[in-house]
């Protein structure tokens, strides 16, 4: 026998047992810590600019022929782009989980290098970049000064000076985005009228700027081959790139017939301005820059955190006076009071378990086995989960926690037997062991192998929900090889050791506990011994079991993974169409009052000009991130982060100018912007701006009628006022004025022209024309502005131009190349958000028309893709434990015995959630795979002992009593070191409470129901099947 090699060498299954352990401990130092696996599916960004271009004109001449060509890319899931007014284009490819991120990359920019040919020459101009993007935000670094010497394009350039590069090159920095006023720029401000005087056009100027701000190649002196025998060689430099105000100011517009020269300074203001005036950011009221750093994908989120604050730390130390550089949003900080309160329900468990196992062993030598076996198990499993390139991440933890109690079922299983034989008298201690070994090597086989056929399989699902599974599921399976290899080897060699031979005396506790027991195993046998005298009417009851489990599993709302108060939530700030930055700035200000009023909040960052929904910068848009105290200063309900997000959107109605909504980030880090229920209405039939208007207006008004709909929100405005300049080509042509010089003045004069590069600081920046603030301030000054005709005369545009208003888009946003709306959703109270989807589904059905579709996107996506896995996952489970089961027993009716009694898991699981008022998660439906072994396993104890007193001639009820009157204790005993051990979840609070009491209902509920109604059924499940067996078997012969 196996076990009887390390019975009598115990010094050799100590020896494996601390290689084992010497393996786990080495491994742990290098694994990575995350909340959950890597499992955002990745994306790749493109970006582009068209400097002057209104939104529409992007979309027609650079999304379009980029997204055809980039359109089902190999992996691609979707992608969505933005067209702004502001001249930016950004397009975001999403890809399949597994993905290789880098080669995604390659694939787009393969595709981008064919779309180029279709481009116009200014966007190609300014470079289209291509890269992969970090979704994880680790941390968010602000950029403030104490008074108003520094203002945010200091404090913005500076950053990304300073801060940017030194940040970036850190171990496990995916990426360093500086949000605030923009990079330096060249700001050449024309004067129009006199620009007008001086017979200047803007094309003038462009082309002076072009020519004399170029870089110069001039070569050297001496260079080989000489025509003479050189002694020296010199290298030639210039003066050709600028680099000040005072170098741009006396640029030479060109000569003036009274002799001198027209310089640029006397028709421009020249400045070192921002490149970009369309973001401003604050840090709670106070001009600052936003410092987001991004987590390299398999890196370790803790050490990613410790690195960036050593170094800023450093780097502060250089910071100006006045200038100081804070974390403001660290969100590690809810992975490390996560996985804290996980690690502190991990040694809970232990040590309720241990309680268990002595108070129902009654013997401190016996529960030093399991105390010892359950650490060798557990630090073993790092080493795979080394191998396997897992984390320590939440589902982990929550795998070695749950297999805390299969680590001590195994152990308890050969304790007890041992102790059982031992007590007879009958034996010395390494003959009841080797006994014990003899009677249980195959069901501790047959349970290993189980868990393994439950868990294993799970782990080959595709998508983000397999990569859920995968590393909580193989987790357990590793826990539960080492397990089972340690109950054959050292928990043998243990109780060889430790176990007596002789009775103690009992306590008195222990005393009363044994009579309890007695009574209760008495009614046990009393209970089953009716059933068995009644098959019928006990299956008919186990009939009525199952329905109600799966009809209330069907019925019960269900979601994706529960939403976490991470210390922190977004609101999006949304005003009118065509509203100034200024007015953007002034609805956040009144937003940050209110928030002042709120003593659960620490801290807040505004990002104005920018829209958190669809990732566009847009002067009516705003996204403010709210940083809540720490989780144990805010220990109330109402100090969590759903009710404080539910208030402030009461509260934020009072701001009339603008419609504000607070949002959850989503549950999983980098999936998608916001939490919530995120949906593209896509124009399908190309009906335009106005009908989609019409379709969203509707769509929200409407779903205040669906009960399931907590809230719908849409930013999407279609119908922004603007101006649209008629050019009569006729009057261009009888003044003899040149089509082109007129749009290229429209573009240099209004827009934010690119002309070259000057190089100062250290770096490349842009420099830029464009008409100076007074020139730029009314419709009519487009009318003032003029162009050179054929006669060199200076032609206003009033000769040859009307305005018109009409409505159009300033920001356009396409999905899966439609043009398209985002709207975002959330559950009602009581309601899942499985519910929701389907409300929301079913409500667009009803309003759209088939010129209209749409589809999820982010988190919800996800969700909807993932609820059609969960019935394979669990049919998955029982049809290879069933297979796993037959092949180890050379029978078919046997497995069936076992694997009836899985409903009762369910049922248990189901109604856990409902009492505790939960939808079932995906970590309720990871509960219940974990209950499918479990009570499988304690359905193997029975029908393994009741098939041996079957073999030595009991007849089947006698054999089916006395199996389930034997390994009552056992079933018992582990069953409710496990309940127990897990009951900490139900109670839990704090960072990342949602998950562990969404796990802990299950298992616990589902458990205790297994046990109560498993242990009364399965003596009738292996009689009925065995006397099927029999009956078939005698047929046959």
């Amino acid at each position: 026998m196996f076990s009887r090699f390390f019975i009598n060498r115990p010094i050799f299954a100590t020896v494996i047992a601390l290689l084992m352990v010497l393996a786990g401990v080495a491994a742990l130092e290098f694994l990575p810590i995350a909340q959950f696996p890597d499992i955002t599916p990745p994306t790749v960004q493109v970006k582009a600019v068209y400097p002057g271009a209104s939104a529409e004109t992007i979309a027609e001449s650079v999304a379009t022929p980029i997204e055809e060509q980039v359109n089902g890319v190999d992996g691609m899931i979707y992608m969505n782009s933005t067209s702004s007014s502001t001249g930016e284009y950004n397009l975001t490819v999403t890809f399949e989980v597994g993905t290789d991120a880098d080669m995604a990359a390659v694939l787009v920019q393969n595709r981008i290098n064919i779309a180029e040919g279709n481009l116009p020459s200014e966007v190609i101009k300014q470079g289209i970049t291509t890269k992969k993007q970090s979704t994880n935000i680790v941390m968010i670094l602000s950029l403030e000064a104490d008074s108003s010497i520094y203002d945010g394009l200091f404090l913005s350039n500076y950053a990304t000076l300073n801060f940017s590069d030194p940040l970036s090159r850190l171990k496990g920095v995916g990426n360093v985005t500086v949000f605030g006023a923009g990079d330096y720029g060249m700001r050449v401000w024309l004067n129009p009228e006199v620009m007008r005087m001086r017979d200047v056009t803007p094309n003038d100027v462009y082309n002076a700027i072009s020519s004399q701000n170029i870089e110069v190649s001039a070569g050297g002196i001496g260079q080989p081959p000489q025509s003479n025998n050189t002694k020296f060689q010199y290298t030639l430099t210039t003066k050709g790139r600028l680099s000040s105000v005072s170098e741009f100011e006396n640029i030479i517009i060109k000569a003036l017939p009274e002799g001198g020269y027209l310089r640029l300074k006397d028709i421009a203001n020249i400045e070192l301005g921002s490149q970009n005036y369309g973001t401003i950011s604050k840090q709670s009221g106070k001009s600052a820059a936003a410092i987001a750093i991004y987590q390299l994908p398999g890196s370790n989120a803790l050490d990613v955190a410790d690195e960036v604050r050593a170094a800023v730390e450093k780097l502060s130390k250089n910071l100006p006076e006045g200038v100081k550089c804070d974390v403001i949003l660290d969100t590690t900080n809810f992975v490390k009071a996560s996985l804290e309160e996980v690690l502190v329900t991990l040694i809970e468990t232990t040590l309720l378990v241990m309680l268990v196992v002595l108070i129902f062993l009654q013997n401190f030598r016996a529960v030093i086995i399991p105390s010892l076996t359950i650490p060798v198990s557990l630090i073993c499993t790092l080493a795979v989960m080394k191998l396997f390139g897992f984390s320590i991440n939440t589902l982990t933890l929550f795998g070695m926690v749950l297999a805390i109690a299969i680590v001590v079922d195994d152990a308890i299983i050969v304790v007890e037997n041992s102790s059982r034989l031992l007590a007879t008298g009958k034996y010395s201690r390494k003959e009841a062991v080797t006994e014990a070994m003899r009677e249980i090597t195959g069901p501790v086989i047959g349970v290993v192998l189980v868990l393994l056929a439950v868990f294993i399989p799970t782990a080959f699902i595709p998508g983000i929900t397999g990569e859920l599974y995968k590393q909580f599921a193989l987790t357990i399976a590793v826990t539960t090889f080492f397990s089972g290899f340690n109950s054959l080897t050292l928990t043998p060699a243990l109780c060889a050791i430790f176990l007596k031979e002789k009775h103690e005396t009992k306590f008195i506790l222990y005393r009363w506990f044994n009579k309890g027991y007695e009574k209760c195993v008495n009614g046990y046998v009393s209970i089953i011994s009716r059933m068995l005298k009644h098959p019928v009417k006990s299956m008919i009851a186990f009939a009525i079991f199952t329905i109600a489990a799966f009809w209330l599993f069907v019925k019960t709302p269900s979601s994706f993974i529960p939403e976490e108060d991470q210390g922190y939530f977004l609101v999006s700030v949304t005003l009118p169409p065509n509203a100034s930055l200024e007015r953007t700035e002034e609805a956040t200000e009144k937003l940050g009052a209110i928030l002042n009023g709120y003593n659960e909040v620490e801290s807040y960052m505004c990002i104005n000009g920018f829209s958190v929904i669809n990732g566009a910068a847009s002067s009516n848009s705003a996204t403010v991130f709210v940083i809540l105290k720490p989780w144990k200063e805010r220990k109330t309900k109402r100090e969590n982060v759903a009710s404080i997000i539910e208030q402030l959107n009461r509260e934020a109605y009072s701001i009339e100018e603008a419609s504000i909504f607070a949002l959850n980030p989503p549950a999983i880090n980098g999936m998608g912007a916001t939490g919530g229920l995120q949906m593209q209405i896509e124009d399908i039939g190309n009906l335009g701006s106005g009908e989609l208007q019409k379709a969203i207006t509707e769509i929200v008004s409407e779903s205040k009628k669906i009960k399931s709909i907590g809230s719908m929100n849409s930013i999407y405005q279609g119908a922004t006022p603007q101006f649209a300049l008629n050019i009569n080509r006729d009057k261009i042509e009888l003044q003899g004025i040149d089509l082109n010089e007129v749009f290229n003045s429209l573009s240099l004069y209004m827009g934010s022209a690119y002309v070259n590069d000057f190089s100062t600081f250290g770096r490349i920046y842009q420099v830029l024309l464009s008409a100076d603030a007074v020139s730029r301030e009314r419709i009519d000054d487009v009318l003032k502005l003029s162009v050179r005709n054929s006669n060199n005369e200076m032609v206003p545009f009033s000769a040859f131009t009307t305005i018109e208003e009409r409505l159009g888009e300033d920001l356009i946003q396409r999905y899966n190349m439609y043009t398209s709306a985002s709207i975002t959703g959330t559950a009602a109270d009581g309601y899942s958000t499985a519910e929701a989807m389907r409300g929301m589904e079913s409500l667009f059905d009803s309003l759209l028309g088939k010129s209209f579709g749409y589809e999820w996107t982010g988190e919800a996506y996800q969700e909807n893709k993932a609820s059609s896995s969960v019935a394979i996952i669990f049919i998955l489970a029982i049809v290879v434990v069933i297979l796993v089961l037959a092949a180890q027993y050379e029978s078919w009716t046997s497995p069936i015995a076992v694997i009836m009694v899985v409903p009762f898991a369910i049922l248990g699981a189901v109604l856990g959630s409902i009492i505790m008022g939960l939808p079932i998660s995906i970590f309720s439906q990871i509960g219940i795979i974990l209950l499918i072994a479990l009570s499988a396993k304690n359905a193997i104890l029975i029908v393994e002992f009741a098939a041996d007193y079957r073999l030595k001639g009991e007849d089947i009820i006698s054999a089916s009593i006395e199996a389930g009157r034997m390994r009552l204790r056992p079933i018992l005993m582990t069953s409710f070191a496990f309940i127990i051990g897990i009951m900490p979840m139900l109670f839990a609070s704090g960072a990342g409470a949602a998950s562990r009491l969404a796990l802990g209902s299950a298992v616990v509920y589902g458990m205790t129901l297994s046990t109560i109604l498993g242990t009364l059924f399965i003596p009738n499940f292996y009689h009925l099947m065995q006397s099927l067996y029999e009956r078939i078997k005698k047929i046959r012969n």
